[in-house]
């Protein structure tokens, strides 16, 4: 697949603004035939005695002769500002740009625009000055941070249109002491119609299969005498959350304007993980010889309470920032000084929390092996058969951990990075460039894991009993290999955890 977004920049367009509330059209095009009067720089304005608050800075999007496409699914806009050193227009210290921004779409280039958005919105400068601030320096430009600008979650016009403008007034303090701007650059961020669509194919290929091997795993725990365990309720959970996320209703935004959808799709993913991180603590624990407290959800609620907290902090933080931009896209959490430490703490938090998670996990994982290395010992004692076995069972359970451990470190990394990756264009240092590979590889691991839970973990209708005690039987047969084996009673859906079930209760 191609990679995943493609960044666009825009220079904005100086527009002259001389008409009066009573004109008809709002809207200042850049270029075309009906574009504005312009202005080269603000020399001119000033010769010409233009007022800054008659000067529109028009962006048109996408490009001339270019159309956008709702396969994009979002649009993201990052501001950067060209800010000139002068000695009687210093740029203050902790200084706020305000800005009155519109946001506007058509689909045919004679259609008059609508409006989708207006707001006035405030950007904290956060400017440094390379040379020593003297008259020699004159002209040269700050260096200065972006700016997040606007997000929209879909792309369902082919043109937009955006018009800004810098409101003065000296006795209210609006736009005072902000230095000489020349000029304004956007940055335009959207998603690639190429991976968009190997992404729902993806969803659209996965979501069957997943349904089938579930459908036929639920039949399975339900033809058993017994009632399901835990572990058997856990992974049908987890199988339930992977279908919530597969299931490809982006299809959708390609013919609807659901802005919605980039805070439903956080939503999916933040009940998977959640489960997901459930599941491995609840698996690890099921299989610890040395735990009394089996069965039962409420023996892990120490562990399970604080996944469950986080993922509450996750949907609160993500609706303070998706969910606001449903009604003004203008809008960021990044922008006030307490919700960008906020943000940034959280993620941090998150980071660090996760990474904590994952060594207890792997030390849960130890913990599980030692137990059953010790279980080996008794290997020897029994029948051929029953050996064999008992063997297949213990290095496939093995290998399944060793896989469950891969999973999480690649989750708990694939989790930072996308953190990291979102935020970036924020803080405006931080670069990485995460390929498709990596979010269609790690997507394909999650259904495959859970994939092969089910197809592993669903209860056998074979029986073994004691008395089998023939040296050739099962030698060449694959029947007798298998992690799961009947067991009619309570003790559970392995002999890996009847095993263990049996030391926990000696």
């Amino acid at each position: 697949a191609p990679s995943p977004t493609t960044a666009v920049p825009y220079m904005s367009v100086k527009c002259i603004d001389v008409r009066k509330n009573h004109h008809k059209s709002k809207w200042l095009m850049p270029w075309g035939p009906n574009h504005c009067k312009k202005l080269k720089d603000f020399d001119e304005a000033v010769s010409r005695q233009i007022e800054a608050n008659d000067i529109v800075f028009a962006v048109h999007i996408p490009l001339p002769s270019k159309e956008m496409s709702p396969w994009f699914q979002f649009m993201l806009f990052i501001m950067q500002l060209d800010i000139a050193f002068k000695m009687d227009n210093d740029l203050k210290e902790n200084a706020e740009i305000t800005l009155d921004v519109s946001l506007a779409y058509r689909d045919d280039m004679f259609d008059d625009w609508e409006e989708i958005a207006h707001a006035i919105e405030i950007r904290k400068l956060k400017c440094t000055f390379g040379s020593p601030k003297t008259v020699e320096s004159e002209g040269r430009h700050y260096d200065c941070d972006f700016l997040p600008f606007m997000e929209i979650g879909s792309v369902a016009h082919k043109y937009y249109l955006i018009n800004i403008r810098l409101p003065v007034n000296d006795r209210k303090g609006i736009n005072v002491g902000i230095g000489e701007i020349k000029d304004i650059r956007l940055v335009g961020i959207h998603q690639n119609g190429g991976f968009t669509k190997v992404w729902f194919a993806m969803k659209t290929f996965l979501t069957p299969s997943i349904l089938i091997i579930m459908v036929w795993y639920w039949r399975r725990i339900t033809l058993m005498t017994r009632a399901p365990v835990l572990l058997e309720k856990v992974i049908f959970a987890l199988g339930i959350s992977m279908t919530f996320i597969n299931i490809p209703v982006e299809w959708f935004s390609i013919g609807f304007d659901w802005t919605w959808m980039l805070l439903f799709g956080d939503i999916r993913q933040g009940i998977f993980y959640a489960m997901l991180l459930s599941f491995w603590i609840i698996f690890c624990g099921e299989h610890m010889m040395d735990q009394n407290e089996r069965n039962r959800l409420s023996g892990y609620w120490k562990q399970v309470g604080p996944i469950a907290v986080g993922s509450f902090c996750l949907f609160i933080f993500d609706m303070c920032e998706r969910g606001v931009q449903l009604k003004n896209p203008f809008y960021s959490i990044w922008t006030t000084e307490v919700g960008t430490e906020l943000a940034m703490a959280f993620i941090i938090v998150a980071g660090i929390c996760l990474c904590l998670y994952f060594l207890f996990l792997c030390f849960m994982v130890f913990q599980v092996f030692r137990n059953i290395s010790g279980k080996q010992s008794s290997l020897p004692a029994m029948s051929k058969a029953r050996r064999l076995h008992y063997e297949g069972l213990i290095f496939r359970f093995k290998f399944l951990m060793l896989i469950t451990l891969a999973c999480a470190a690649m989750t708990v990394i694939f989790f930072i990075v996308s953190q990291v990756t979102e935020g970036h264009w924020k803080w405006g240092d931080i670069t990485i460039q995460v390929n498709s590979a990596f979010f269609t590889g790690i997507y394909g691991m999650w259904n495959l894991y859970v994939f092969a839970l089910m197809f592993l973990y669903a209860p056998s209708h074979k029986n073994y009993g004691e008395d089998q005690s023939n040296g050739d039987l099962g030698v060449n047969s694959g029947e007798e290999l298998q992690l799961t084996t009947t067991i009619t009673h309570v003790d559970g859906p392995t002999e890996v955890y009847k095993l263990a079930r049996k030391e926990a209760q000696e």
